[in-house]
């Protein structure tokens, strides 16, 4: 009955220690498995953590470039009502120009039209000059040019004067008178008289120096085309040059006699001319 007694004590306690291994082995592997799944819930968080700080920092990012493109619209928007300014003013002084130009276009006709009507003008005296001095007088004696508005003709001195001498010689006084017949016909012209010497030096008791014979000798011919001809003075002008503007050498007698000369211009009014210019075109 001992024996039975002890085997079933002995049998009570091996099957309660087997019991508790199981349970505490159980429970291990419960501690285990919770222990790494707080492991794996932490590791998530973390993860969550991570991904929420680059989300807010993307949001605060956009918002950032948001912000930016509110203020490059506000600007932009700023900037073409600014050009729309600029580009009405632009166009209305574009506007103006044009205008401005157009004008210019017109005035700048409206003169040349005005000097081809003196071209044509100063063409015709010249042809008319030539036409009425040619009976009698040699080339060389006198020469008549036309360069742009200006007529010039230049006499020899030796059919004016004689040597040294402002007094105009009769056969000169027949040049002088066709010539003034073609000025006489063409009030609208001025006339200027211009006297050249060649380089020899003069003193006399009537002349000082060849400025002195220059001068003396233009007023000379001035005063014929006054008195015998009727010129109006106020279209009249004396002037000298004296041996200042040469026409040839004066080392040689013919380089002298070519610089001897007198020279009278043709030329439109300068007051009428200026009065075109200052004309306002419409």
């Amino acid at each position: 009955m001992r024996k039975l007694l002890l085997l079933t004590i002995v049998s009570s306690v091996l099957f309660s220690s087997c019991v508790s291994n199981k349970k505490y082995a159980e429970m291990e592997n419960k501690y285990k498995q919770t222990n790494q799944e707080l492991v794996d819930t932490k590791a998530n968080l973390m993860k969550c953590l991570v991904e929420r700080e680059k989300s807010e920092f993307k949001v605060t990012t956009l918002e950032s470039r948001v912000a930016d493109l509110q203020k490059d619209k506000a600007k932009g928007l700023e900037q073409v009502g600014d050009l729309t300014v600029l580009t009405k003013a632009a166009s209305d002084n574009i506007k103006e120009t044009l205008a401005q130009l157009s004008k210019k276009d017109e005035y700048i006709k409206h003169i040349r039209k005005a000097l081809t009507a003196k071209d044509s003008l100063n063409l015709a005296l010249a042809v008319n000059l030539k036409k009425v001095l040619k009976n009698g007088l040699d080339d060389e004696d006198i020469e008549i040019n036309v360069e742009k508005t200006v007529v010039y003709i230049s006499i020899a001195d030796k059919l004016l004067f004689k040597s040294g001498s402002h007094v105009v010689s009769d056969r000169a006084k027949n040049v002088l008178g066709k010539v003034a017949q073609v000025i006489a016909a063409k009030p609208d012209v001025e006339v200027m008289v211009e006297g050249y010497t060649d380089s020899n030096p003069i003193n006399t008791d009537c002349i000082s120096d060849n400025w002195d014979l220059s001068v003396k000798r233009a007023t000379s011919v001035v005063r014929v085309l006054q008195n015998d001809h009727k010129i109006d003075p106020k279209r009249l002008t004396a002037a000298g040059r004296s041996e200042y503007l040469p026409l040839d050498t004066n080392k040689t007698a013919d380089g002298r006699a070519k610089n001897r000369r007198t020279r009278i211009v043709i030329l439109p009014k300068l007051d009428q001319f200026f009065t075109i210019l200052e004309e306002k075109q419409e």
